[in-house]
């Protein structure tokens, strides 16, 4: 079984609770035997999977795969071209170099729905957001990433694994996935 989460911002990605306030996946009613695949940090958003099939694991996380996904990722002032592209050819984040990626201006800027609680609003500064498709997913990478280029990270969202989408998944909602929707995400 392969299910698709939309994970709101203070979830985290394990199903017992870590001392802080942040919600645990226990609390989202899931089936028994299910478990995440990958991470999303708790302020971060969007799409998680999760399955009981433990061979997963390694077929959709491991750097060798290639397995894309595709984040939205709302950051401070607009980047220049040339920032996006420092971003594609990687960066040392950690003392390690990132895997090349492709980096992009969303146009037109998405209609995403607010978060809860909002994100920290400056009317001096502008923001806008960017797409990145990666084939790996360290720790807390994109925002090491967009700060690197001196675009702090507001907002996070996880949008695509594979070829599969969000689409019109609310936040906190979850599917078990179709036999043709598991093909979008594995790539078969």
């Amino acid at each position: 079984m392969l299910i698709a989460f939309n994970k709101p911002y203070g979830v985290l990605s394990q199903f017992s609770p870590d001392g802080s306030p942040n919600r645990p996946l226990a609390e989202f009613n899931f089936p028994k035997e299910v478990y995440p695949i990958g991470r999303l940090d708790a302020d971060s958003e969007g799409l998680l999977l999760l399955s009981d099939e433990a061979e997963l694991n390694q077929r959709l996380l491991h750097p060798t795969r290639g397995h894309q996904r595709i984040y939205w990722a709302q950051v401070e002032r607009v980047p220049a071209a040339d920032a996006l592209k420092k971003m594609e050819q990687g960066i040392v984040i950690q003392d390690r170099k990132t895997l090349p990626c492709h980096a992009w201006l969303l146009e037109p800027q998405p209609e995403v729905p607010p978060r809860d609680p909002p994100i920290r609003f400056r009317k001096s500064v502008a923001d806008c957001w960017i797409g990145l498709e990666l084939v790996e997913g360290k720790n807390r990478q994109v925002r090491r990433m967009t700060a690197a280029i001196g675009h702090p990270t507001l907002r996070l969202m996880r949008v695509q694994i594979g070829k599969y989408t969000l689409d019109n998944l609310k936040p906190g909602a979850w599917k078990i996935l179709t036999p043709g929707e598991r093909a979008l995400v594995l790539g078969n």
